[in-house]
């Protein structure tokens, strides 16, 4: 069964915490997907991943191009998997509407916009009336995770 973690972004916003999660899943061997909300916003985690850090580099694309497939970890806005990732990372109020067939799922999302909370909360009931086993994570001040539920 797919494991399913809502993180409740507090302290830090996604481009910090969006790399460290995506390295991790790289070091397990694990190639990752990464669903936006929009055009505009895929387009703008495609440029702060490469530049996020001088001292590491991430490898990624923009879904796409030919070499789709060949991607250790890809941006989109649509609902498939052609990387054939492990993991699928929602974010910028992208709703996790594809679960199954990935070892994780990650839906991210800030607790600083009440409608993206109000879709969090939302899709966590469909998810959990679905039988499906959640975490819930939060960031406390500092920026550290805290398993809530």
């Amino acid at each position: 069964m797919t494991e399913i973690l809502f993180y409740h972004l507090e302290a830090q916003p996604l481009e910090k915490v969006l790399p460290v999660l995506l390295e991790k899943s790289l070091e397990r061997g694990w190639s990752a997907i990464v669903e936006a909300g929009s055009e505009e916003r895929a387009a703008d985690l495609d440029s702060k991943l490469w530049t996020y850090s001088d001292e590491s580099f991430l490898p990624h694309a923009l879904a796409g191009g030919d070499a789709d497939h060949l991607q250790p970890v890809l941006i989109t806005t649509r609902p498939h998997n052609p990387n054939d990732a492990e993991v699928r990372f929602y974010v910028d109020r992208a709703i996790p509407d594809i679960v199954e067939g990935y070892e994780r799922v990650v839906y991210m999302f800030s607790g600083h916009d009440p409608d993206a909370v109000t879709e969090a909360r939302t899709a966590w009931k469909t998810l959990k009336a679905a039988s499906h086993q959640l975490t819930y994570w939060q960031q406390d001040s500092g920026g550290r995770w805290v398993k809530k539920a």
